[in-house]
């Protein structure tokens, strides 16, 4: 059966939208019932919180529940095999954060590969940790402190929320590029960790700023440096690590992430709406209560900044030697 070339050319272009037609239909009709947002930390933490702000967002925006679900256990790997695992149907997100790209390197023989099995969505804020030291310790200065370090090797503790964790690995990229010996001492969770930097028993930390901000303004402890690369609004006076050890930047940070083969205007759908949120006054000015500055993006920025961190911090783990 032949067709006449117009009617033929109107046939084809009908099908070729056909694909796009209902790929907008699909977003559109995304969600029609509630979705999941996993967390591989316990409720009350930075990375909880700030999943919770956004969930209730979305909530709002798209008129479904967007429920937090925290799976905890071995440091974020249970919630993102569950993600994984999960239907890429846009109705399981992950909460990731630098845990995330600690363990791909952290931890051998995992049934997952983050950068090849989650497809990256939107970041949401990055968190400044903050180098802290007790009042004790005569350093008052990042240059007075490695000097002090040099001249008392392996007598100086720096504590952690335990081996791997993001506090960790940010002692140890400051071992890596300056050269100190000091020794790390994991604790189980940052709270306690807190308590002995408080008591003394251990001299350093490179805490999240949202654990030790009343602290530094009570004069609990003294802040030597943010690790960002730039000052954090919230304490001016406080210099950066990267002002005297060049090429330290080290920071807490969230974002949104699904299983590979989500509909890719689903994952459009659901950036959108984060973006917006991040515009949002309440919103920005919630997450800054967490110490946080938000970063809106595409995707594959996200996907990207990701990719990097994961690369970074294979290196120290490498380098240090360290194991789970």
């Amino acid at each position: 059966m032949k067709f006449p070339r117009r009617q033929f050319l109107h046939l084809a272009a009908g099908a070729a939208a056909f694909p796009a037609a209902s790929r907008i239909a699909s977003a559109q009709a995304y969600p029609s019932r509630p979705v999941r947002l996993l967390v591989g930390f316990p409720p009350g933490g930075s990375a909880d919180i700030s999943a919770r702000v956004i969930g209730q967002w979305l909530s709002e925006r798209l008129g479904r529940p967007f429920v937090i679900e925290n799976r905890v256990g071995a440091g974020g790997n249970i919630a993102t095999e569950a993600v994984v695992r999960a239907p890429a149907d846009g109705y399981t997100l992950l909460l990731i954060n630098p845990a995330n790209a600690i363990n791909a390197t952290l931890y051998e023989g995992l049934s997952f590969n983050l950068i090849r099995d989650i497809a990256p969505v939107a970041a949401i804020v990055r968190m400044p940790n903050v180098m802290v030291v007790n009042p004790l310790v005569p350093a008052k200065t990042v240059p007075e402190f490695i000097a002090y370090a040099k001249v008392n090797p392996g007598k100086i503790n720096f504590a952690s929320a335990g081996t791997g964790t993001a506090i960790h690995v940010s002692g140890e990229l400051f071992k890596m590029l300056t050269g100190v010996n000091i020794v790390h001492v994991p604790y189980r969770g940052a709270p306690p960790a807190l308590t002995d930097l408080l008591g003394g028993q251990v001299q350093v930390m490179f805490d999240n700023m949202s654990n030790s901000i009343e602290y530094i303004r009570t004069d609990k402890l003294r802040p030597l440096a943010v690790t960002t690369a730039m000052r954090w609004e919230g304490l001016p006076d406080v210099p950066t690590l990267s002002d005297f050890v060049p090429g330290y930047e080290s920071s807490a940070w969230t974002g949104i992430g699904v299983p590979k083969r989500t509909p890719i205007d689903i994952i459009d759908k659901l950036n959108k709406e984060i973006n917006a949120a991040l515009a949002d006054p309440k919103i920005k000015a919630r997450l800054a209560d967490l110490g946080g500055t938000v970063l809106p993006g595409f995707p594959a920025d996200f996907g990207t900044f990701v990719a990097d961190e994961t690369e970074k911090w294979a290196k120290v783990v490498k380098v240090a030697n360290i194991k789970p």
